[in-house]
């Protein structure tokens, strides 16, 4: 198991820093959204988009984060660390108001770990799910009004959106793209934060996001404490769905083939 330990957090905060992975963060949050109204609230949340694997438990107003090891599969580390948040807290999954997992876009194998092991928990549970974007948690976890949310999609892509965001709510603007980099799209305005993974993976992308773009913040990855609070504002407003109705989004066609191509050219799933 691994360490434990205290640590402030704000939303603009890197969501890593330079903590370890497998260790339990404790994230003080005022538990409130945009609106200011108190969630009470026990929110399961699960993000294995990237490979930056996590679980998180939303507990009436704190989130408590555990980071998976980097090096091993999500499919080998998540349900393990999940069982061990759930008995150091002492919560029971029956407890739960609602299991939260992202939802993609990201790794094809990784969103198919964390919906399917949502699906599992909540069909056993009794509990309803709450689908969160990938793009939505990273929107949040920029601490800006105006954020374009940049996650490297491989194959030479970007998957992109941009997001109007309030306290724990973003909302997206037009639609989630995925496009090579000198493609994506510019949203209206020069006040835009843009932030992931994207920005560190293709260069090109600072000089197309430069007459929109105020501050760059490509150490972002979807992370589950973020992720929890906003299953919490979700949960609260009763916007949970059936198990049976969850889905990864995967934003390509042809996700079979786009796999299958990259195997073929010595690439991984």
């Amino acid at each position: 198991m691994g360490s434990t330990g205290e640590y402030a957090f704000r939303s603009g905060d890197s969501a890593l820093g330079d903590c370890p992975s497998g260790v339990i963060q404790e994230f003080g949050t005022t538990g409130r959204s945009g609106s200011g109204k108190m969630r009470r609230m026990l929110i399961l949340a699960l993000e294995t988009s990237t490979e930056f694997g996590s679980c998180a438990l939303f507990h009436d107003g704190r989130v408590i984060e555990r980071l998976c090891p980097l090096g091993r599969s999500h499919s080998e580390t998540l349900l393990p660390l999940v069982r061990e948040l759930m008995l150091e807290v002492g919560i029971g999954f029956s407890q739960l108001d609602a299991i939260a997992f992202g939802a993609g876009p990201g790794a094809f194998t990784g969103l198919r770990i964390a919906c399917g092991a949502a699906q599992g928990l909540a069909v056993a549970h009794d509990s309803p799910l709450i689908a969160v974007t990938s793009l939505e948690t990273m929107a949040v976890m920029a601490g800006s009004a105006h954020v374009l949310a940049l996650l490297d999609a491989r194959m030479g892509e970007v998957y992109s959106g941009a997001y109007r965001v309030t306290g724990d709510e973003a909302v997206l603007q037009g639609e989630i793209r995925v496009s090579s980099p000198d493609g994506v799209p510019l949203p209206e305005g020069n006040d835009w934060v843009a932030c992931g993974n994207a920005l560190a993976a293709y260069p090109v992308l600072k000089d197309r996001l430069a007459s929109v773009n105020g501050f760059f913040r490509p150490e972002i990855v979807p992370l589950a404490a973020t992720l929890a609070r906003i299953g919490a504002l979700r949960a609260g407003r009763g916007e949970g769905i059936d198990p049976a109705l969850a889905a990864p989004l995967y934003i390509r066609d042809k996700v079979a083939k786009t796999v299958a191509e990259r195997l073929s050219e010595g690439g991984k799933a």
